[in-house]
């Protein structure tokens, strides 16, 4: 089996990882595909990776793998969708579905959702894996590297808990600005100490203004994996990301300001009601499980860190009892906006 790993986004980097380790393991040909503007950030260097589509087409892929919207239809190789958040967002989910073969899903929230709309059209596959992403989330649970580097902020800093604020970079979602003085006061505290992650995109006033505060318990990441940040924090404050869904699954109290999200199994507040409740909440003067088990059983049952294995296991079979298609069947229109997308005009 030969496969691309195809990018377009930062987030992609973490997504695919733990994928490429599970082809190297099986020896597996694969190149990473960087989109040319990223092509300096990739962190992999030691692995196979090109930014040319046109090395793509030499390579002779069997199949692609993208948490992304949209990949060359042109190209040879199973169309193959791992998604790129734990978010279900049905609007986009029904814009993306003409362009894949292969839909390879966390949960059976989204399993149920995709394998509806399989039979309803009949041109795509449906087999659910879990998420690559969280192979490393949930590999790093007994890390004694991990437990270190708790224990040196605890120390460093003198708290007792650690909080981690990951807001969206979204501006209509993002609780940054609503939530920057509330912020400050709990950081001020001689108790708690704020780790805060930035996701790619947030508006660079907003990050000057959290490097500007200068109460002594805060400390900006600059860690683009955030994944060993979550299993250091006792507790997550977010808004409208896919951080609330994977903080979850370790079992953790998450909070979040005015989220969109869906299916709520946490606290949801607004700006002003923060302050008192992440102090109750560390200090378990409130029920901090709630009804996370929900959120386990339909977003990602899997704990093992073993979704690059299913997805690789279910990449085989369907090569087997598919083969590799021809390629996808799109109106004009619709080739005409990939090329676009791709520089093909």
């Amino acid at each position: 089996m030969k496969a691309i790993l195809f990018c377009k986004r930062r987030e992609s980097f973490n997504i695919l990882k733990p994928l490429a380790d599970e082809l190297d393991k099986r020896k597996y040909k694969y190149i990473w595909y960087i989109d040319p503007k990223l092509f300096t950030e990739f962190p992999y260097k030691h692995m196979m990776h090109t930014n040319s589509l046109e090395y793509l087409s030499e390579f002779n892929a069997d199949i692609i793998f993208t948490p992304d919207r949209l990949v060359p239809y042109w190209l040879r190789g199973v169309k193959t969708h791992i998604f790129n958040s734990l978010i279900f967002d049905e609007e986009k989910f029904l814009n993306m579905i003409d362009y894949f073969d292969l839909y390879l899903t966390p949960g059976s929230k989204f399993t149920n959702f995709f394998e509806k709309l399989s039979q309803k059209r009949g041109d795509f596959s449906v087999i659910e894996t879990g998420w690559t992403k969280l192979d490393t989330l949930f590999s790093i649970v007994d890390d004694d590297i991990i437990s270190w580097e708790r224990d040196k902020l605890l120390a460093e800093y003198s708290v007792k808990y650690i909080v981690l604020y990951a807001p969206s970079a979204n501006e209509d979602l993002t609780s940054a600005r609503a939530l920057k003085d509330a912020i400050v006061k709990l950081s001020s505290r001689k108790d708690v100490l704020f780790l805060v992650h930035f996701e790619e995109g947030m508006a660079e006033d907003i990050i000057e203004q959290y490097r500007e505060i200068k109460t002594k318990n805060i400390k900006i990441l600059d860690d683009r994996n955030i994944s060993k940040n979550m299993h250091i924090a006792n507790l997550l404050i977010s808004d409208t990301t896919s951080y609330v869904y994977e903080f979850t699954l370790l079992d953790k109290p998450v909070i979040t300001v005015d989220t969109k999200l869906k299916d709520i199994t946490w606290s949801n507040l607004s700006a002003s009601g923060v302050y008192l409740n992440v102090i109750r909440t560390l200090e378990n003067r409130v029920a901090t499980r709630n009804r996370r088990e929900q959120t386990l059983k339909n977003y990602h049952p899997y704990r093992d860190g073993k979704s690059s294995e299913r997805v690789v296991k279910s990449a085989e079979i369907y090569l087997k009892e598919h083969k590799v298609p021809q390629e996808r069947k799109l109106s004009l229109f619709k080739k005409w906006k990939f090329k676009r997308a791709f520089n093909k005009y």
